[in-house]
């Protein structure tokens, strides 16, 4: 290793007439050298102050000042880098010796791998040409099950299976479009999928809105039918109602809910579509359904939801719309079950879509119907002036809430329309029935009913319960009544039923008090105003005012069968509706029947009467057998009782007898009181009471044919005249002074009655210038006691 000598450099001295500010300067460039920093900053300001040299000067020092730093580091590691050097060339050496031996290494490999090589190319050949026959087997297959899958599909859409078509089109879409081999083929799936979906769209949407179409026709029959169902039920229950009526019993709730299990099971069968049942109606919602699968399938569920919801929504609102061309009376129907029709098939939609509608939306929907459909009810029952109209249209409603309440749909405010209109009904009822009731009566010839057959007397008697006996008579029969009476009866009726039939099936359970508040004026009202108006301007004769009288006799009778028929049809015991009737309601039109006879009848009597004016006040001897007009009096009236008797109850008879009586008696008083008699002697007397006697023995010849409690007050009518009489005939009139001989005796007179009459009673002695053959005779004890009474009656007056 040669050794070669080391020169040092020398460090020129920095200059020592540097001033103080190029030594700061100069020491910090050299620290910010030695820790790395950047030197532009110096860089800057030395060109700034004009003096890159003093800068360059100062790099050369440090740079100066560096170089001997470097020489000590070589220094050192000299000898370490001399023996590094000799370590590589003996490395060299070995290298040299190691590339031989591979070399040789080398040659022996080549020699032995070639054939081993094309070997291997060989069989990577063959296997590439394998996996290439493997792929395309594959693709193949992958073909061939596409084909497969396409060809299926459209067999699906020749058959209209468009559900498997898309489970088809699914198929090929996830397990074969991005595996398909053919660009061509992809494409061509990539591009006909979506129109193969869009026709299946198109298609079930076409079968869906011809579903749409037809429903409402389906619809419509079907709710006729609904309905039609809910009134053979109702007429089923009707007829049971009158078998309870027959048999005073109620029908077992076991029976009721037998019947409505019927009519469940059948509306369900057609609903079903089990055997046909459906077949005649076309009821079917196969189209409904599929489109709906289809549009889940399809992943457009919600839309189509939407899209059924709106266009049963405007099917609806088309529904509402009433024809102006055709009265509502006889569309009604039509109007109704068309609604009541759209509301069963939503609520089968309901229960068997799958969600495709929910009960929100229906009950939204009803809501609406609902709304409309009150609406609809107000502005018609507005319109109507008959009452008969009404209760068509109030029958229809009420039969289509009992269907719709069976479907789960709330019906209350329905129920308060027809409520709400149940006056104006009864008062066009009113009205319909003050027509008939006048024209019936204008009708009346005021002559007894002549019936020929058993079914008539069925028809016009029993059927009102008008019979006095239960056993049937001889025909033909002659009725106490005229034709009015079961004329106005039927009218009555139909007025009970009618109102029973509106206020039935109306959600008001009780509603006998509603019926028989209009019950009563109908009578009160309407039929006593309307005989009461008969009998003050249409009554002239006796024989008229007898078969009036007659009338309200049998009416009496009616009333009862009137209030207790209302109480069976309401459905509540007839003996409540006894309990609860009041007073005999027409009993204006009787008592003016009453008094119009006995006022005919005062009249004929009065003509009788007239002939009291013959009488012989101061008559020698009393008259044998009464007076004239007494015999004539009670001739009449043993003819008008024996006619009468034949028509007229006897208390009726009773009652118009003692009227008439009653008047006889105050005519005889009246005719003592008359200024026309001046005076009038005991003769006169004894031949009114024969003619009193006469009369009292006729009322009592009338006593077996009234009631044992009526009987007395017939003879009762004479009572002020008998006890005048009396008072007059008395050997001790002054007896009447006494107040218990008056209260006993003479309790009807009238006290200044008896001064004016007794004024005028004179006996036979009193006659003129009788008192010159009187005279020294002993005084008469009744003159005196009658003086005596004319005296004291004169004080108190």
């Amino acid at each position: 290793m040669m050794s070669t000598p080391t020169t040092r450099r020398k460090i020129v001295p920095a200059a020592e007439n540097g001033d103080i500010s190029d030594k700061q300067d100069q020491a910090l460039i050299f620290a910010a050298i030695c820790n790395g920093d950047d030197l532009g900053p110096f860089v800057r300001k030395a060109f700034a102050a004009g003096k890159p040299d003093t800068l360059l000067q100062h790099l050369k020092h440090f740079t100066r000042s560096k170089e001997s730093e470097i020489e000590d580091v070589c220094r050192d590691h000299y000898q370490e880098f001399i023996t590094a050097v000799d370590d590589l060339r003996s490395l060299l050496s070995g290298v040299e010796s190691l590339k031989l031996s591979l070399s040789t290494s080398n040659s022996k490999l080549q020699n032995v791998a070639v054939p081993l090589l094309t070997s291997l190319d060989g069989y990577i050949e063959a296997r590439n040409k394998c996996s290439n026959i493997a792929i395309a087997i594959d693709s193949l297959s992958t073909c061939v099950q596409l084909m497969e899958l396409c060809s299926r599909a459209n067999f699906h859409l020749s058959q209209n299976s468009f559900y498997m078509a898309l489970k088809c089109l699914d198929s090929i879409e996830s397990k074969f479009v991005d595996k398909t081999p053919s660009s061509a083929l992809k494409r061509m799936l990539e591009k006909q999928i979506p129109t193969i979906r869009a026709h299946i769209e198109r298609k079930v949407s076409k079968e869906f809105g011809d579903w749409l179409v037809a429903i409402r026709t389906v619809s419509r029959n079907l709710g006729q039918l609904a309905i039609g169902q809910a009134s053979a039920a109702r007429q089923r229950e009707e007829e049971m109602r009158v078998k309870q009526r027959q048999a005073e019993e109620g029908v077992s709730f076991r029976d009721g809910v037998y019947t409505l299990e019927e009519e469940d099971d059948e509306i369900d069968r057609i609903l079903d579509g089990s055997n046909g049942a459906n077949g005649n109606l076309g009821f079917d919602l196969i189209p409904l359904y599929r489109a709906y699968h289809i549009h889940q399938t399809l992943g457009f569920e919600d839309r189509f939801k939407k899209y059924y919801f709106e266009n049963r929504k405007l099917q609806l609102t088309s529904d509402f719309q009433v024809s102006t061309m055709t009265p509502f009376l006889e569309s009604h129907q039509t109007f109704f079950a068309q609604i009541a029709g759209f509301f069963i098939v939503e609520d089968r939609v309901l229960r068997t879509g799958g969600g495709l509608i929910s009960r929100t939306e229906v009950e939204s929907l009803w809501d609406t119907a609902v709304s409309k459909m009150c609406s609809v009810l107000e502005d018609q029952f507005s319109r109507m002036n008959t009452a008969n109209h009404l209760l068509l249209i109030k029958d229809y409603v009420s039969l289509l809430g009992v269907t719709m309440r069976r479907y789960g749909y709330p019906i209350d405010a329905l129920l308060d329309v027809l409520s709400k209109h149940k006056d104006k009904y009864h008062e066009l009822l009113l009205s319909d029935c003050l027509k008939k009731i006048t024209e019936v009566l204008a009708a009346d010839k005021f002559e007894q009913m002549y019936m020929k057959k058993e079914y008539e007397y069925s028809m016009n008697v029993l059927s009102f319960q008008l019979q006095t006996s239960n056993i049937i008579p001889a025909f033909p029969y002659v009725a106490p009544f005229s034709f009015t009476v079961p004329d106005c009866c039927r009218i009555v009726r139909s007025f009970i039923e009618d109102s029973v039939s509106f206020m039935s099936y109306g959600g008001q359970l009780e509603f006998y008090d509603v019926v028989k508040k209009y019950l009563d004026r109908l009578l009160t009202e309407v039929l006593d105003g309307a005989l009461l108006k008969v009998i003050n301007g249409s009554v002239s004769g006796v024989t008229q005012a007898m078969q009036m009288a007659a009338n309200m006799s049998v009416f009496e009778r009616a009333c009862d069968f009137f209030f207790r028929h209302a109480a069976q049809l309401s459905g509540i015991p007839s003996r409540i509706g006894e309990r609860g009737r009041r007073q005999f309601p027409l009993i204006k039109a009787r008592n003016a029947a009453e008094e119009t006879l006995s006022g005919l009848l005062k009249q004929k009597v009065d003509g009788f009467l007239t002939l009291m004016e013959n009488i012989n006040w101061m008559i020698d001897d009393p008259p044998q057998g009464g007076n004239e007009y007494a015999n004539e009096v009670i001739i009449y009236l043993e003819t008008l009782a024996s006619t009468a008797r034949q028509i007229l109850p006897a208390p009726v008879l009773n009652r118009v007898l003692q009227d008439v009586l009653s008047h006889i008696s105050h005519t005889i008083i009246n005719a003592l009181l008359a200024e026309s008699v001046k005076r009038f002697n005991i003769n006169a007397i004894m031949g009114l009471d024969v003619d009193i006697q006469q009369l009292e023995t006729f009322a009592e010849n009338q006593a077996s044919l009234v009631p044992v409690a009526d009987a007395p007050h017939l003879k009762s009518a004479l009572i002020e005249s008998r006890q005048m009489i009396n008072l007059l005939l008395s050997n001790h009139p002054e007896s009447f002074l006494n107040p218990v001989i008056r209260e006993k005796s003479y309790n009807s007179l009238d006290y200044r009655k008896v001064v004016s009459i007794s004024e005028k009673l004179r006996e036979q002695s009193d006659s003129l210038f009788g008192s010159f053959g009187n005279r020294g005779a002993k005084p008469n004890p009744k003159k005196k006691s009658l003086d005596t009474l004319i005296r004291r009656l004169r004080d108190v007056n």
